[in-house]
């Protein structure tokens, strides 16, 4: 069963048609829209501050989102895809985002609409992606401009499939 905790008077609350893995965590002040999925071992932690989501929001296995008590909460907008194992941390992502699957987003990013962050790439605190760019490394630097094929084959495409996988596991 997954661990659905209150803190500080707050409770997760989910939108339609979600789905969490029974070994996700959610706590807290943590809000989602519609059609969300929380997959195996992912822990969302709103406990020091807001974590707010839109809709068709896949937080994959093992991943973390958290915030930074009382200095930065954790917005993420609409058709984002949360890699495994990757960390999301008291930033601003838009819509038609992918976070790459290790990847780490620190403090007072902000990942603009129709972007990817590369696999393992580490966005320091304060970087602001560009719309419509891929970054990758250590630091995170631009590396390209995603083309509207990859947008609609990585982006668009993943964040469908998961609505899709998570319908396998709703009884």
């Amino acid at each position: 069963m997954p661990i659905i905790l209150p803190c500080k008077g707050k409770r997760p609350e989910l939108g339609k048609d979600c789905f969490i893995a029974e070994n996700a965590t959610l706590i807290g002040e943590l809000i989602t829209g519609d059609q969300c999925s929380f997959w195996f071992q992912s822990v969302i932690r709103a406990d020091v501050n807001s974590i707010k989501m839109g809709d068709r929001v896949n937080v994959q296995d093992g991943a973390i989102i958290h915030c930074t008590y009382e200095k930065a909460e954790t917005v993420i907008g609409n058709d984002v895809s949360i890699g495994h194992r990757a960390i999301v941390h008291g930033c601003t992502i838009h819509d038609r985002v992918l976070i790459g699957m290790g990847s780490i987003v620190m403090d007072h990013a902000v990942i603009h609409s129709d972007s990817i962050i590369a696999a393992g790439a580490v966005v320091l605190e304060g970087t602001i992606v560009e719309s419509g760019s891929i970054y990758a490394g250590i630091p995170a630097k631009k590396v390209k401009d995603i083309t509207p094929e990859l947008l609609k084959d990585q982006v668009e495409r993943i964040s469908r499939n998961y609505i899709t996988y998570s319908s396998w596991f709703i009884e």
